[in-house]
């Protein structure tokens, strides 16, 4: 049985992590660096750092904090936020990343997707979606709607078409970040998280909405998740990444042990 994976991430805001509820009223939290160590050593079995205003501010990533991270972790970690190209690619896995995500870049050109899997492999490429709840049913089948550049622009573009397309086009991994859920800590959105992973065959990562261990039991059993992204309950100190694996165990789900 493949084990789930446990992925704290971390949205990096001018070097300071930071947090918000729905991609608003961020909140700074404290250093990357020492935050992915902290996690690092703590358990998680890889990480994710999003440049969250890179995308909007129309610049690169910040390609020396991934070296400087690269420097002190001995885990996998993907970066996102501010990928405009294969050059950004090729630099922020030259750094020490081992996978690069795509949001915003990937659904202004689509092929990217394609071109990154063929220079790095597939397993680098990650793309990242954020799906918002829509009402219109003829417009959007899947009944969520592709946002991007942090929940500011609509995409008209169906969430569960989109994700079909990128596997197609050979993405390694999908993201799936509920912006309804984001920073709720109310519970991941299985039905969002349900449907894609029943129609795909590469791991789905479930984020937005994780606010209990029971809340994960519920992604990676109903909501057939490979893994999930979480942030609120582990950044505010309530829960440890060994606290939550212990009750992942308990409860039956296949998870790593590494503290």
């Amino acid at each position: 049985m493949l084990t789930k994976r446990i992925i704290p991430c971390l949205d990096v805001r001018n070097r300071v992590v930071t947090k918000g509820v729905k991609f608003q009223n961020n909140v700074d939290i404290g250093d990357p660096i020492e935050m992915a160590v902290a996690y690092s050593d703590g358990g998680c079995d890889e990480l994710v750092f999003y440049d969250i205003t890179a995308s909007a501010e129309r610049r690169r990533i910040d390609i020396d904090m991934v070296s400087e991270v690269a420097k002190v972790i001995h885990i996998p970690f993907s970066v996102g936020g501010g990928i405009t190209g294969l050059d950004d690619m090729r630099d922020v896995l030259l750094a020490g990343a081992e996978k690069v995500s795509v949001n915003s870049l990937a659904v202004r050109n689509p092929d990217i997707i394609a071109e990154g899997a063929k220079q790095f492999g597939s397993q680098c490429i990650v793309l990242g979606m954020d799906p918002v709840a829509v009402a219109d049913r003829q417009k959007f089948p899947s009944g969520y709607e592709i946002t991007t550049r942090g929940f500011r622009e609509r995409t008209g573009i169906d969430a569960l078409e989109w994700a079909r397309r990128a596997e197609g086009l050979g993405v390694g991994e999908i993201v799936v970040k509920s912006v309804d859920a984001d920073g709720t800590r109310a519970g991941f959105e299985i039905n969002l998280t349900s449907m894609i992973a029943e129609h795909l065959g590469i791991p789905v990562v479930a984020s937005g909405g994780g606010g209990t261990c029971e809340h994960l039991v519920e992604v990676f059993t109903a909501g057939k998740a490979d893994a999930a992204i979480i942030a609120s309950m582990i950044h505010t100190g309530e829960f440890t990444i060994r606290q939550i694996k212990e009750e992942l165990i308990s409860a039956g789900v296949a998870i790593r042990q590494k503290w």
